[in-house]
């Protein structure tokens, strides 16, 4: 399951750390790599100095204009942060989250992306919003400044040993785990997860629809939209789920216009 994970990189400013980000890719196994509006050449000789080997991830990184695009098919995005931010969001630890994607990534279809900001400033809180949950590297507090690579590094790691503990777990018939009982509800689930696609078109469907009914004021917003993100995000829907909620404000939207 490790190639159903992808590492996204924002902004990302030397091309010597695209190349270390594909090398430490490379030693844990992850070959998915999307570059979002790099601001540098990310195939320049750093990248490839840098690389040590791993070329191929380099020549084969995707760009992107925006985070939603990087991640349209993917089912759970996970915002690498290191600052504490004013509205809380679900945040994990590298171990945590590892150890939480093979159930993740059990349904078909199910992508996950792991999201690095700029190497000086990091993630927006736009683009965090955007990101189910995020992940804390505990480092230490008086020289907690950690290399982009080296971030991408830790998670990495802990990602394939989490895959590889399922495997040698899965080789001993004796301690062979109940794989349902890591499933939502202990069952398997009756539909795929949401894409962050279907997530966004929601989203942008939602804050439509409450402006008309004047609920959501855009230009006194009193993070109203944030927050909903963070709930709707935090339930991790499915996509018949999904359905249901676009069929609720088409709804709304249709008895609005017979109204007016």
């Amino acid at each position: 399951m490790l190639d159903r994970i992808r590492i996204v990189l924002i902004g990302t400013s030397h091309p010597g750390n695209i190349g270390a980000t594909a090398r430490a890719m490379r030693n844990m196994g992850l070959e998915d790599l999307a570059l979002v509006t790099p601001r540098c050449d990310p195939r320049d000789q750093d990248a490839y100095s840098r690389a040590s080997g791993a070329n191929t991830l380099v020549d084969a990184a995707r760009q992107f204009d925006a985070l939603e695009e990087a991640v349209a098919d993917c089912t759970l995005v996970v915002g690498a942060s290191a600052r504490s931010r004013h509205l809380p969001w679900p945040m994990v630890a590298p171990r945590a989250l590892a150890e939480s994607l093979p159930a993740a990534l059990a349904p078909e279809g199910a992508r996950a992306a792991l999201v690095f900001g700029r190497e000086d400033t990091g993630l927006t809180n736009a683009e965090l919003q955007r990101c189910h949950q995020h992940v804390h590297i505990p480092t230490n507090p008086d020289f907690s400044s950690l290399n982009l690579a080296a971030a991408v590094q830790v998670l990495a790691y802990e990602c394939r040993q989490a895959f590889l503990a399922l495997d040698d777990a899965s080789a001993t018939p004796a301690a062979e785990p109940d794989r349902e009982a890591d499933l939502p509800f202990g069952v398997t689930w009756d539909n795929p997860p949401a894409t962050h696609a279907d997530l966004e078109r929601f989203f942008a469907h939602l804050e439509s629809t409450l402006t008309a009914i004047e609920f959501h004021d855009p230009d006194n917003p009193r993070q109203l939209m944030a927050r909903l993100r963070r709930l709707f995000m935090r339930a991790h829907l499915d996509s018949m789920e999904m359905n249901i909620l676009r069929g609720i404000l088409g709804t709304i939207d249709k008895r609005l216009r017979e109204k007016s």
